[in-house]
């Protein structure tokens, strides 16, 4: 009796610290799928970020910048980027108002200083 009470602890643990924790994750990955739309702004499970463009059976046409658009297969999405509000280009640092140029070590055409 007492080594049948072990195996069914031993089963309770294995699905409160396996099996319950990744069911949660796909059925939290599906509602991700499920939700994306067109336009909305995407991160890929390889690190790609972009814009949907359209979205057919299994998958997805991003555009990763202006005129160059990927096919993605819908379960390498990893995420889906939240609109940011819009600002006007300026931030903050350290009590600081500074623009993003500044900030990335860029000059104003984009090249990187030094």
């Amino acid at each position: 009796m007492g080594q049948l009470i072990v195996i069914v602890a031993m089963l309770a643990l294995l699905w409160l610290l396996l099996i319950r924790p990744a069911r949660r994750r796909q059925v939290a990955q599906q509602e991700l799928l499920s939700g994306i739309e067109v336009g909305d702004e995407i991160l890929t499970a390889g690190g790609v970020y972009g814009h949907i463009r359209k979205i057919r059976d299994d998958e997805l046409i991003v555009e990763v910048a202006p005129d160059v658009e990927l096919r993605v297969a819908r379960r390498a999405i990893a995420a889906v980027i939240p609109p940011q509000d819009e600002f006007d280009g300026e931030d903050v640092l350290d009590g600081e108002l500074i623009d993003d140029d500044s900030a990335s070590g860029r000059d104003a055409d984009g090249r990187n200083r030094g």
